[in-house]
């Protein structure tokens, strides 16, 4: 519903957007293109980028070099590596993750670990990249004072299920400048799902994610379809996990239709905190 209410905002946004790069920031679009093609890349995250749609997702958001950006728990880096390079000279990176001594939990230690050892292997790509670590019931994003951008890729329903959703969006309105950018791709549940349903399923409502962001003192500002996927019914048995980068507990014989699918539909939204 909410998709269908803002797609002519959003198309004559998007088409406001994609004038701005063209014709008065060209830079911006030619850096991400450079930035993709780089060699620093990890090869299996090259793949992801037909799903993923990284160059038109950032500029949606409204991301240039000269920005202070945080990212919300970005794993194993699949967006550091081009959000770091790309704020490099003229803005600032800041990588958010749990505070391992708040969340006890081996899985946030290995994927902390890991990183770590990939910042070891590209130090040239990661040299001024700022991590913050956050209690995700109380998270203090930027210590260092307000930031114009906060970005959130695939993390929402983790946040229902531990139950901090509320508090995380509280803590990117209070990183945030006064209309600064919240930009949120998730997973996409069909209107009216359950909210026990989303979490077991990993696919969240855009009304529930859009509720969250407006409690926290957010204005939807635009929608995009960039990361929408028709082919995904979004009713796995295994939930979203049963798609591509997973394929969790899918059976041989039904590898070809997952692979066919590709990865999840999204949301692609984008707040402005008032």
């Amino acid at each position: 519903m909410i998709s269908k209410i803002f797609t002519q905002n959003t198309i004559l946004i998007f088409l406001a957007s994609f004038l701005l790069v063209s014709c008065g920031d060209v830079s911006a679009g030619q850096s991400i293109d450079d930035i993709l093609a780089s060699e620093h890349r990890t090869e299996k995250y090259i793949e992801r980028d037909k799903f993923r749609h990284p160059k038109e997702t950032l500029l949606f958001f409204g991301v240039t070099p000269d920005k202070k950006v945080v990212e919300i728990t970005p794993g194993m880096g699949w967006y550091a590596e081009i959000l770091a390079p790309y704020l490099h000279d003229k803005g600032q990176y800041y990588y958010a993750s749990y505070d391992l001594s708040v969340v006890k939990n081996p899985y946030f230690v290995k994927i902390e670990n890991a990183f770590k050892d990939i910042i070891k292997q590209k130090p040239e790509v990661f040299q001024k990249l700022n991590w913050v670590h956050f209690d995700p019931n109380s998270p203090n994003f930027a210590p260092d004072g307000p930031v114009d951008m906060v970005l959130t890729f695939r993390n929402v329903h983790n946040w229902a299920k531990a139950g901090s959703a509320e508090a995380m969006f509280l803590g990117f309105a209070q990183a945030l400048k006064s209309g600064g950018t919240l930009g949120v791709v998730e997973h996409r549940a069909k209107p009216g799902t359950p909210l026990e349903k989303q979490i077991k399923s990993g696919y969240m409502t855009e009304e529930y994610v859009v509720s969250l962001a407006e409690s926290a003192g957010f204005r939807l500002d635009a929608t995009s379809e960039i990361n929408a996927n028709p082919q995904d019914t979004a009713d796995h048995p295994g939930g979203v996990w049963n798609l591509l980068p997973n394929l969790r507990g899918v059976s041989e014989a039904d590898k070809d239709a997952m692979l066919k699918v590709g990865e999840s539909d999204r949301m692609t939204l984008r707040f402005i905190k008032e």
